[in-house]
């Protein structure tokens, strides 16, 4: 069998993925709160566990494997929203669910085991706190029921942070009922406009942090293989479902994973800087689901991820290269033995990519398609966006050529001021039926209905 490495947040270090129930895994990643569309960076941990959840499938048995990712659909940006829109929260919340699902969808992301709401919970959520303040780790105070973190020696650790740094360093919020400000909310009070269920403490809503704690041990008992989630949750909310989760006496996850957050042109996405956009923006401006997944996939889930027009450019091309090759193939028994390696060594998929452009060149198409798909690319439900092929079939290398030619063309232009030459490729470009794209920094041609093979190949590259 193969063996899995991750990379382990809890003790800094690579690990082997040990299975508590031989044979068997179980992860849990923390989803989205359901108010409003996902955006970019939403979905760069969706489609990394995807993978992972491939990868443990294969490694495993599809049968062997429960994965499970919530739905917090109790929060107070919902309230706030409901409001605003003067929709219920149950069709804010069921509204937003579908999206969200049918977005994950384009970018070839798997449904999960399980998708728990957290609504659906609150009966475990009210027992975690009351044995919390049971067994001394927690406190109630005007109807809120707190975590008092001082309770809990290891508080701080998994994020290598003092009570007092976390103090200094972090909006907390200021109240009288608390015994030290980092004390955390596990249930609060709710007035008449909020939701709110019966609790020993009066009608109150659940805390963010106890949702995770109490889902993950309804669905996957008191200890399970690995909890994953993007890094901006390791603290407070990992730390906090550690807190909680260890001092009912569940010994919770034994591996964390962490994702590295998502730029845009090399800066952090804000909508103030102009740059921020939903999955939804990128699919109904025409970037196709399987390009979003590829560019996601070419950075490996530690490293910041960069998504820039250039990327995205060259992973269509890439694909539609790929697409050429497979078509009409089966695919393989079995993947490539040199992607499966890079995946299983704490899921490399940039290296799994590498791998799959070296079959794309020199290997055989069926392994091809089969390596692919276990990264969740060139799937028969994902290749309705590839142009079908023309008369005379499409040659991407000399496409590829072209292009190339124009970018060395329009580089040479800037120099001289003269256009000639770009005017020209670019006009034989659309009479061989290629849409021509120019943006700041890239060229790219897409086959249209009218492509003309013996057109394509008359074009010929101008003198230097």
């Amino acid at each position: 069998m193969t063996q899995i490495t991750l990379q382990n947040t809890q003790t800094r270090q690579k690990e082997v993925l040990e299975p508590i129930k031989s044979g068997e895994v179980s992860m849990y990643v923390c989803g989205p709160t359901v108010y409003d569309r996902a955006h970019l960076g939403n979905a760069r941990p969706v489609i990394i566990f995807d993978t992972l959840f491939r990868l443990l499938r294969h490694v495993y048995g599809e049968d062997k494997v429960t994965y499970v990712r919530n739905f917090t659909d109790v929060d107070d940006k919902i309230n706030a929203r409901a409001a605003q829109t003067g929709q219920s929260i149950r069709e804010i919340t069921d509204g937003t669910i579908g999206l969200y699902l049918d977005d994950m969808d384009a970018v070839g992301a798997m449904h999960p085991t399980h998708m728990p709401r957290a609504t659906e919970y609150i009966q475990p959520m009210v027992d975690m706190s009351a044995d919390l303040i049971e067994k001394g780790f927690a406190y109630e105070a005007k109807g809120h029921v707190l975590f008092a973190v001082e309770s809990y020696a290891d508080y701080g650790k998994f994020s290598g942070r003092s009570i007092d740094d976390m103090i200094a360093g972090s909006r907390v919020e200021v109240a009288p009922y608390k015994r030290n400000p980092m004390d955390f909310v596990l249930w609060k009070p709710s007035d008449a406009d909020t939701p709110g269920w019966d609790s020993p403490w009066g009608k109150g809503r659940p805390g963010w942090h106890i949702e995770c704690s109490a889902m993950a041990h309804e669905l996957l008992g008191e200890s399970f293989d690995i909890h994953g989630g993007g890094n901006d949750l390791m603290f407070p909310h990992h730390e906090n479902e550690i807190a909680q989760s260890k001092c009912v006496g569940h010994e919770f996850a034994n591996i964390w994973i962490h994702n590295e957050m998502l730029q845009v042109e090399g800066k952090k996405m804000s909508k103030s800087l102009g740059n921020f956009f939903t999955v939804r923006d990128l699919l109904d401006q025409g970037v196709p689901g399987e390009v979003i997944r590829f560019v996601m996939l070419s950075t490996h889930y530690r490293k910041p991820m960069d998504w820039t027009e250039t990327k995205r450019a060259e992973a269509e091309r890439t694909l539609r290269g790929w697409h050429a090759k497979i078509e009409g193939v089966t695919a393989a028994d079995a993947p490539n033995a040199d992607v499966i390696e890079a995946l299983a060594d704490d899921l490399n998929t940039h290296k799994a990519i590498q791998a799959l452009h070296d079959i794309a060149r020199n290997g055989d198409p069926a392994v091809l398609k089969r390596s692919a798909q276990l990264l969740g690319l060139l799937s028969d439900e994902m290749d309705d966006w590839v142009a079908p092929s023309f008369g005379g079939g499409l040659d991407h290398e000399k496409i590829m050529d072209v292009e190339s030619w124009l970018r060395s063309a329009r580089n040479a232009a800037k120099l001289s001021g003269d256009f000639s030459e770009v005017d020209r490729l670019r006009s034989d470009a659309r009479d061989a039926g290629l849409e021509v794209q120019m943006g700041k920094d890239t060229v790219e041609l897409k086959p249209t209905s009218a492509f003309d093979a013996d057109r394509l190949h008359s074009i010929k590259r101008g003198e230097a």
